[in-house]
């Protein structure tokens, strides 16, 4: 178990540090759409990130048109610079080495970047990423700066091209993490040659978390031996940008049984940071973090996960019934657990005893027999499920 877990975030309110915490987010996502933001906006919201025990990701896109202009890639690689001094001059270079540099936002994609190629991408990168390591070399000590990219739009086509070429037509050297994005879908019931029937649609939708682990184990087979992190930079059920829409697959049941087992698909196939889109404004089509509304039923998945499976535990995958995933968690000091994820809208039940971690247990539980929050109660070697859940039931529960 590699993996780490994230959220990227948008807008500039202070950051929900406690959730943050609670959630225990390794990295926070900001993505800037120009390199020179407002300063003391920006500056306040990392100094809440760093407050959570967080490490900014700063995603930083706005490529200046045309992109074949040769001076048009050196004024946003010196904008990009002066961004990295900035936030060397106020929270020191110990600190700011260990921040994440992401140069573009789905450079990909026809629907925001048309016209972009992987030719012209990676004249904007190796420029822009040999300011940044120029900036940051006297506090890396040898080591390789953590600037990454394509943050490639896993919707498109040939997606996976754009990491294979960043990979191999790259330095690596100036390559610290790669990173793609995917969301399991973007349309409504019927639209777009979506099925129409809400129970079709979800089976399907449901169905997609296992392409995490697929795209990730073809990562990281890319990526071997090349000391270069894996990371899922942006993902979700869905990516609409109406609440109306999105929100009921993104906060609710379904949207908790979707991301643990997108999280255990991740696990699966060797990725190292995953992150989560969300937002917390009211309209927000991801929202989970909003500290001042009840916690989201995806919220409180994630949240168990992260204190059940953690980097260095050992995690093994049994055979598991149908409409169910199963991951066995090893850890320190002989911590065991078992995560169980629903994928399905149907009461089940599912016995225990072949792979019970230890007698005596407490079981960890969100479904619908739980209004969507975490409900507690003793291990009797079965699990039942009211509709979409997960579980976790083990030591330290």
């Amino acid at each position: 178990m590699s993996l780490r877990f994230g959220y990227a975030e948008t807008g500039w309110a202070r950051p929900p540090v406690a959730r943050l915490r609670e959630a225990q987010a390794s990295v926070v996502r900001v993505l800037l759409p120009d390199p020179s933001p407002a300063w003391e906006p920006l500056a306040e919201y990392l100094d809440g990130v760093l407050e959570a025990g967080a490490a900014p990701m700063i995603t930083i896109s706005g490529f200046y048109r045309p992109f074949d202009d040769p001076g048009a890639a050196s004024a946003f690689a010196g904008r990009c610079g002066e961004l990295v001094q900035a936030c060397l001059d106020r929270w020191g270079g110990e600190a700011v080495r260990s921040w994440y540099w992401s140069i573009g936002n789905e450079p990909n994609s026809e629907w925001t970047h048309g016209g972009l190629t992987f030719e012209l991408y990676q004249r904007i990168y190796e420029e822009t990423a040999g300011v940044i390591r120029g900036r940051l070399a006297p506090w890396l000590n040898g080591s390789r700066p953590r600037i990454g990219g394509p943050a490639v739009d896993g919707f498109q086509p040939f997606w996976l091209d754009w990491v294979w070429r960043l990979a191999n037509q790259i330095d690596n050297s100036l390559v610290g993490f790669v990173c793609w994005h995917r969301f399991g879908e973007w349309r409504d019931y019927g639209e777009w040659g979506a099925p129409p029937d809400p129970a079709v649609f979800e089976g399907l939708l449901m169905g997609r978390a296992a392409d995490y682990q697929t795209r990730a184990r073809a990562v990281s087979r890319l990526l071997r031996g090349r000391g270069i992190l894996n990371v899922c930079g942006q993902w979700n059920a869905h990516s609409h940008h109406e609440s109306r829409v999105s929100g009921r697959f993104n906060h609710s049941l379904f949207g908790a049984a979707y991301s643990a087992s997108g999280l255990l698909h991740l696990i699966r196939g060797g990725a190292d940071l995953e992150i989560a889109a969300t937002r917390t404004a009211e309209t927000g089509p991801y929202g989970a973090l909003d500290p001042d509304r009840p916690a989201s039923p995806s919220f409180l998945a994630r949240a168990l996960l992260a204190r059940f499976v953690r980097p260095g535990d050992r995690v093994r995958f049994p055979h598991s019934p149908r409409g169910l995933q199963v991951a066995l968690v090893c850890g320190d000091g002989g911590r065991q657990s078992a995560v169980l994820v629903h994928l399905r809208d149907e009461t089940a039940a599912f016995p225990l005893e072949e792979f019970s971690p230890r007698s005596g247990v407490t079981l960890l539980k969100i479904d619908g027999s739980g209004g969507g929050e975490i409900s507690e109660s003793p291990f009797d070697g079965r699990v039942a499920f009211q509709g979409y859940g997960v579980v976790v039931v083990g030591s330290g529960a």
